[in-house]
């Protein structure tokens, strides 16, 4: 059937926007596709429509391709809660918590669940486009490989490279990756895309009829450098560049702890790109500035980055921050840090443990193996301007939260089964204070402008994140279809 495999030279490298822009050319085209990523690790996920859990960027691709997301499209997830552990997600669901060695020996069975879901895509769409992993010049995870040219071997897929020439070296990546490849998988490279180029493509040239002659493989497209493309990131943060400080001292200003196990920051991007807001991440050691609004986002090791929000003088701001009449907003983990205590009995993310949080809300979390995956709707419980506005988002967590502040919620929201509407998430009684474990709380417009008037934003502007995903999406497939051979590209599917 029509394939090709999309593999880097290195991360980052441009691999989930190459799949993204080529699932919606092939969508302007009628042709049925669908993204297919075989492992993924990140701590960006999605809910799908079934209840199971991808990473985020094949949900952008399916928006891209114009289906809705699948557990087939990223049948193996993992998710790191160390740095040598992980969270393993097959087809959707949780299987447990691996050490890097332990999943090496699993993955032999992990390669059941990807071809499962490979077979099941297969039969109903015309086209798949696949996403590889890191970079398949990777000798050390070799073995066993099922993100990569082991994928690509068994599927008997094409392969095309791609390689970022804004970090520099790009022909040394390129031609270092194939050769270390074996010679059936450098016969499977069908060619190459250097992306991110920025200047007269009239200078390049030398170096891309070289690299054709060298490797006997075409050039099948140079990339430009996409100034503000915006699209949801597959787990690494979006490099922006900030604003002057006279525009940033008019904007409202957001700010974050940049946990060490961050997870969903993509919940954010609505607020990265409004035009009213400045975002600030604040990283490791770094001075916590003076905020309207802090969130505290989600995480995948709760009780660790509790601790090293306290080394980094987190408690001691946000008390000042609400002393001076500030807005707190908790999300996920960000709703476990705010409760009087995080308890990990059983040890799921880390040693067994219980762990003090900041006190403010009346609330314990206990952390349980069951996850609860489900995509939610309903209304804000807030009085004023933002009363009963509605919000659309997703809940991925695997805690339990018990306690008298959950009497007064947050959000109200329609049950799966329907009846009554169901509260969510906490509120402080001076209205300070706001938590919540539903994720893209800000990605419908009416919700983000409801919540930025809460924080204390005069007059906020509606501002519709999805819409600009598609614009995204759009100027992206209009650019690969003026910088790659196309049809080129859909002769090597076929």
């Amino acid at each position: 059937m029509p394939a090709l495999m999309i593999q880097g030279c290195t991360s980052d490298a441009g691999k989930s926007t190459l799949v993204a822009g080529l699932c919606r050319v092939l969508k302007r085209r009628r042709l049925p596709v669908a993204p297919f990523k075989p492992q993924n690790m990140a701590l960006n996920s999605a809910v799908t429509p079934d209840g199971g859990e991808i990473g985020r960027a094949q949900a952008l691709q399916a928006m891209a391709a114009g289906i809705p997301p699948s557990v087939h499209m990223n049948p193996v997830l993992l998710k790191p809660d160390t740095d040598t552990g992980a969270q393993v997600i097959l087809q959707g669901r949780v299987l447990g918590n691996l050490e890097a060695l332990a999943y090496h020996d699993y993955k032999p069975r992990a390669a059941t669940a990807v071809f499962d879901s490979w077979n099941r895509l297969r039969e109903q769409y015309s086209h798949l486009l696949v996403e590889g992993a890191g970079s398949p010049a990777e000798i050390n995870l070799r073995a066993g490989d099922i993100a990569n040219m082991g994928f690509a071997e068994r599927a008997d897929c094409p392969v095309i490279l791609i390689a970022d020439i804004d970090k520099g070296g790009v022909f040394a990546h390129l031609v270092g990756t194939l050769a270390l490849l074996s010679a059936s998988e450098q016969a499977r490279v069908k060619g190459f895309v250097i992306n991110r180029f920025r200047g007269d493509i009239r200078l390049l040239q030398g170096g891309l009829d070289w690299l054709e002659q060298y490797s006997g493989k075409p050039v099948l497209g140079v990339l430009p450098y996409l100034h503000g493309l915006h699209l949801d990131a597959e787990d690494a943060l979006p490099v922006s560049v900030p604003d002057a400080p006279a525009a940033q001292a008019r904007r409202f200003r957001v700010i974050l702890p940049l946990l060490p196990h961050l997870s969903n920051h993509t919940d954010f991007e609505p607020l990265r790109l409004h035009p009213q807001v400045e975002l600030v991440y604040v990283r490791h050691q770094a001075s916590i500035p003076p905020g309207d609004l802090i969130i505290l986002p989600g995480s995948k090791n709760v009780g660790f980055d509790f601790n090293w929000l306290r080394t980094q003088g987190w408690e001691h701001a946000i008390q000042r921050h609400l002393r001076y009449g500030g807005k707190l907003i908790g999300i996920c983990g960000g709703l476990q840090m705010l409760g009087r205590a995080i308890h990990d009995p059983l040890g799921l993310e880390g040693p067994a443990a219980s762990h003090a949080g900041l006190g403010l809300l009346a609330l314990e979390t206990t952390l349980e193996p069951a996850k609860c995956l489900t995509n939610r709707t309903g209304w804000l419980n807030l009085t004023g301007p933002a009363a009963s506005t509605r919000v659309s988002g997703y809940e991925i967590h695997a805690g339990r939260s018990q306690g008298p502040a959950l009497q007064d919620p947050a959000l109200l929201l329609v049950p799966e089964a329907g009846g009554c509407p169901e509260p969510e998430g906490a509120r402080s009684a001076d209205g300070q204070i706001l938590a919540t474990y539903l994720h893209g709380l800000f990605d419908q417009p009416d919700a983000l402008q409801a919540l930025l008037g809460w924080a204390g934003l005069h007059a906020p502007a509606p501002f519709a994140i999805n819409a600009i995903r598609e614009t995204q999406l759009e100027r992206l497939a209009d650019t690969l279809e003026q910088h790659l051979a196309i049809e080129r590209i859909l002769d090597l599917m076929a």
